[in-house]
């Protein structure tokens, strides 16, 4: 299921940076035709690049937040969680050890 979610999202940002290749080609063939000069292709390539990014980053958190949600839902472990299942259990372990020796 992981592996299923982990596949999406690759391809949701193998999209996006399909589009963002298809984008600067399309600003260098405005620059080549003349409409446009050197300097504003660079600008709005510039400004594209802005744009992108923040959605990119809006992107990544909204998949991050859903994938979380699911998780939650599916009743799944995370690595935080199980990392912080194992330094529970290695306290425990601590305690009923210091316990022992305490008894003897």
């Amino acid at each position: 299921m992981l592996d299923l979610i982990k596949k999406g999202m690759l391809t949701g940002i193998g999209l996006a940076l399909k589009t963002w290749d298809e984008v600067e080609e399309f600003a260098k063939e405005l620059e080549k035709k003349g409409k446009m000069t050197e300097q504003e292709g660079k600008r709005m390539l510039d400004e594209l690049r802005h744009k992108y990014e923040d959605t990119q980053e809006k992107l990544e958190g909204k998949v991050e937040s859903v994938v979380k949600n699911f998780l939650k839902k599916a009743d799944i472990v995370t690595g935080d969680e199980l990392k912080g299942l194992k330094k529970e259990i290695r306290e425990l372990k601590k305690i009923i050890s210091d316990q022992g020796a305490k008894d003897l």
